[in-house]
């Protein structure tokens, strides 16, 4: 897998369109992208190949000391100059209200660098992928006569990027895939189960997800004679995707500090105070782990980080993009993201996670006299500004006098206060999985690749 040619040939008329910009703004940039995603999919009925979430095309970034501007554009046929001169018109309009504000410059530390993560996926055709989902989802559907639908789906991309500034130029390439398995069962009731598996190389994941199989169908039947749970409050052992659900949503987009500029997020006025159990820490950042979401430099030009959230239970800090931290005042993080050129820089989420503890699993298990331990993200939601948080997961099973027991309940909703929550928290596990084909929007959009997990926790939380 190599770099966007196309890409590459644009890199000189980027740098003449910087330059002219920084003569008319104090800071400007360029976002080159070019990301190509295909689709495999697999059912009983049909099989099909599709555009995945591909594009390609720049953003410019400028700001005049008062004003954030950007302006995206899908090819550069024009000239530099004349490129630049369209820019300048659109986004430089006078405007009165904005002339006591004064907004912090970007540094732009000088740095030239390429950056690579190897990847196989140039190396398998659209024939070999299709014709892997295909058996795959036959195998399934013959493995078991209650199989009434198999759906098998891989979903590679390939990621180019570059940046340029005045004194900066900075290239990424990187590759990753997303496999994902779901059977539709009958039995006491029709339910629908999944696995997946997911990797920088394709390869891992054809090989991996076939194993799965006998646990996919072993949890589909178990699922079928699954049980609503009687509502209450109970000791509780999530998974490490649970764990990621919860980082996710008490801690996600409540730490994003674009909405710490917008007063709609309470963490805002926290930080520095005990938010969680002294034995809790949290983590977000491309560089912290390798996922869905890990990258080498974020959409505004700054290199990935590992941020340190929450530091023995107390809130230390949240994520940024270069505006808001420009706003703020403070150091950006890296988390500046675009659901694609077209759209605007948020700060959002990547590799975000509770770090391991020193418990092991199966004495956090034998610990509870009754409760249950919870599995697999459904959805979740939450409300930064009054910090309350509903997560679902898609079934637990119950424990009882520190056993799992064969009693499987499928769905179960946790609810309540986040400090409630995470001050809740007495047992970490010493294990640690971060998993990643997640998407995340920003309220209803602004859709980008997200992961999350983490060790298993112990908490006690209100079920239902």
């Amino acid at each position: 897998m190599a770099f966007s040619v196309y890409l590459d040939k644009t890199r000189e008329k980027l740098k003449e369109i910087v330059k002219i910009l920084n003569s008319r703004f104090k800071y400007a940039s360029v976002l080159g992208t070019d990301v190509c995603a295909t689709n495999y999919r697999a059912d009983r009925n049909t099989a099909q190949i599709s555009d995945g979430r591909g594009e390609c095309g720049f953003v410019f970034k400028m700001t005049d000391g008062k004003i954030f501007y950007e302006y995206s554009v899908s090819s550069l046929e024009k000239s530099a100059k004349e490129t630049a001169e369209e820019i300048f018109l659109n986004c430089k309009k006078s405007d009165e209200s904005y002339e006591n504000v004064t907004l912090k410059v970007p540094s732009d530390e000088p740095l030239k660098k390429s950056f690579s993560r190897e990847s196989d996926i140039g190396d398998f055709s659209d024939s070999v992928a299709i014709d892997f989902c295909r058996k795959l989802k036959d195998d399934i559907i013959a493995s078991d006569k209650n199989v009434l639908n198999a759906i098998v789906m891989l979903a590679p991309y390939e990621v180019s990027k570059i940046f340029i500034s005045a004194n900066r130029e900075l290239d990424q390439n990187y590759g990753w895939v997303n496999g994902r398995m779901v059977v539709v069962y009958g039995g006491e009731r029709t339910v629908m189960a999944r696995e997946g598996w997911y990797s920088t190389n394709i390869k891992e994941v054809m090989e991996v997800m076939p194993t799965l199989k006998e646990k996919l169908l072993k949890k589909a039947q178990k699922l079928c004679s699954a049980k609503p749970i009687e509502p209450g409050v109970y000791d509780v052992i999530t998974d490490t995707s649970i764990t990621g659900l919860i980082a996710h949503e008490a801690f996600g987009h409540g730490v994003e500090m674009d909405q710490f500029v917008k007063s709609r997020a309470l963490a805002k006025d926290y930080v520095g105070k005990y938010v969680a159990s002294p034995i809790t820490n949290m983590r977000d950042g491309a560089a912290s782990t390798l996922s869905a979401a890990s990258y080498f430099f974020d959409d505004d030009g700054v290199l990935a980080h590992d941020t340190q959230i929450i530091k023995d239970g107390i809130l230390v800090a949240g994520i940024s993009d270069l505006t808001s931290a420009m706003e703020l005042g403070t150091e950006p993080t890296g988390n500046g993201r675009s659901e694609s050129f077209k759209r605007k820089a948020y700060s959002r989420m990547t590799n975000t996670f509770f770090e391991r503890g020193k418990d092991k699993l199966e004495d956090m298990i034998k610990s509870v006299k009754h409760g249950y331990m919870l599995f697999e993200t459904n959805n979740g939601m939450e409300d930064p500004k009054n910090w309350q948080i509903q997560c679902t997961a898609e079934y637990g099973i119950e424990i009882i006098d520190g056993k799992l027991t064969e009693n499987y309940v499928s769905p179960v909703v946790m609810s309540g206060s986040v400090p409630e929550l995470l001050k809740s928290i007495t047992m970490i596990s010493d294990g640690f999985n971060v998993a990643g084909e997640g998407m995340c929007g920003k309220g209803y959009k602004e859709w980008v690749y997200v992961s999350d997990g983490g060790a298993n926790l112990k908490l006690k939380v209100k079920l239902a």
